[in-house]
């Protein structure tokens, strides 16, 4: 896959991102988003932050973050978009688990990086009835600060992360063009995505000492 700038690789991950707007998103209660970004924040800070645990263990605890704050199923199909119609119901599984990994590798394999990092509560606005956009600011020890959009939208009757938005950049839309690029490269075939991203979480395992 083509090479990704970091910052929106990391911030992939902390989003545990890229949703799209589903069908069963209802009207979103604003104090409701705003809290569940400020508790999954903390989450994700604090495994981040816990250098007392191996990394495989601060692993599991993004992993399992990263679960109840993401609709995989529901990000992977918008992100795969037509694709998602060539591929076979083998394919579809395949890619969904993988897609699931890359999102927590993407973050795990930053745990250096972020050493340190924390994150504030900014502006939180109704975006639209159906989600909201929940601002907050990023801190890390020696470098500037900056600002994440949460898009939050209730789905199945729980908040989720719809998209983040980083400098003005839809990570969802961003994945899904990069992906897209790789399946139209390779003539149609998903199963080059697929290994693609076998590649790329055997890439990332290797950074963070797996």
């Amino acid at each position: 896959m083509t090479s990704t700038p970091r910052r929106v690789l990391l911030l992939a991950g902390l989003g545990g991102t890229l949703l799209p707007l589903a069908a069963r998103a209802q009207q979103v209660d604003i104090a409701r988003a705003t809290a569940f970004i400020q508790a999954t924040g903390q989450e994700l800070v604090a495994a981040i932050n816990a250098t007392n645990q191996p990394v495989a263990a601060r692993r599991e605890r993004v992993a399992q973050v990263l679960r109840r704050a993401v609709d995989v199923e529901g990000v992977g199909r918008f992100i795969l978009g037509r694709w998602w119609r060539n591929a076979t119901p083998d394919q579809h599984a395949e890619y969904l688990r993988l897609f699931e990994q890359v999102l927590i590798h993407n973050l795990s394999a930053r745990f250096g990086e972020y050493q340190g990092v924390r994150f504030s509560l900014g502006r939180s606005q109704a975006r639209t009835e159906e989600d909201a956009l929940i601002n907050t600011v990023v801190e890390r020890p020696g470098n500037p600060a900056f600002g994440l959009d949460w898009r939050v939208a209730e789905v199945n009757g729980q908040p989720k992360v719809v998209d983040v938005i980083a400098e003005g950049t839809s990570l969802r839309l961003t994945t899904r063009s990069e992906y897209s690029s790789v399946i139209t490269r390779n003539n149609g075939n998903v199963g080059a995505l697929l290994a693609a991203m076998r590649q790329q979480i055997q890439q990332l395992s290797a950074r963070e000492g797996a």
